[in-house]
């Protein structure tokens, strides 16, 4: 069975945006799954659409880019804007560790500009360590996993915290072989063109991707770069098994 990789994000073009390369790469060159889920369908991303009609077109958006290098899609059907960690969400990522049991799990910055993105970042912090303890949320079709798995967070949005102060990565990936198919998963999500148009006053979301990716390059001599940093407390895994697969660098 191939290795498994699982991105965790509040919406369904945030794996696109933060981390689609280094998913490429490790499908492309390490063979691994990937797995990329969403914890709400993105029910408020328009302001024409009413929430169910939005939300069935964000879930197909997502479903398309995963589909682009194999992957699968999840939406957890958590709602915008009321993403917390509770027992509701932690059992449902859970849950979703045991079935897609993956070496290697990204999600949000800790600290972020929208704290559906903490709070997810939180949730699935909790969900590594609790995925592999028998007796919570005990399901024989479900057993646990056998060890907690290694779990990287994502660069913030702008990569500054919520009072604008930068948050560097530990590592960066290369990601500049697979920019352009990176930006092809973006593009399915083009519903969301119009709506950060209209809120965020961000035109070009394709654009504002690949010039963070280029920004992040530079900083350590390559063309595109997504930045990462791994979860190192207590108990989790302590090799970096992503820079060993894909190779790191360090900003200049």
């Amino acid at each position: 069975m191939a290795a498994a990789v699982l991105g965790v994000f509040a919406h369904p073009d945030d794996a696109e945006f933060l981390c689609a390369g280094t998913l490429i790469r490790l499908a492309q060159e390490r063979s691994y799954q990937v797995h990329i889920a969403s914890m709400t369908p993105g029910d408020c991303g328009s302001a024409e659409l009413p929430p169910d009609e939005i939300s069935a077109i964000r879930r197909a958006e997502g479903q398309r880019a995963a589909a682009l290098i194999g992957g699968q899609y999840y939406c957890l059907e958590e709602r915008d804007l009321l993403i917390f960690y509770q027992e509701r969400t932690l059992v449902k990522v859970v849950r979703l560790l045991r079935e897609v049991r993956p070496e290697i799990v990204f999600t949000h910055c800790p600290t972020d500009y929208l704290l559906d993105h903490e709070m997810t970042s939180v949730v699935v912090r909790a969900a590594c360590f609790a995925a592999p303890v028998p007796n919570f949320a005990a399901d024989p079709d479900l057993p646990p996993l056998s060890h907690i798995p290694h779990l990287y967070y994502c660069d913030p949005i702008e990569g500054k915290d919520l009072y604008g102060q930068p948050v560097p990565a530990q590592f960066y990936v290369d990601v500049s072989r697979v920019i352009d198919l990176k930006t092809q998963m973006l593009a399915c999500h083009a519903s969301q063109r119009q709506w950060l148009l209209k809120h965020h006053g961000m035109d070009e979301y394709l654009e504002a991707m690949r010039r963070w990716a280029k920004q992040q390059g530079e900083r350590v001599g390559v063309a595109f770069a997504e930045g990462f940093r791994q979860h190192l407390g207590h108990s989790y895994p302590q090799d970096n098994l992503l820079a060993q697969l894909l190779g790191s660098l360090s900003s200049q």
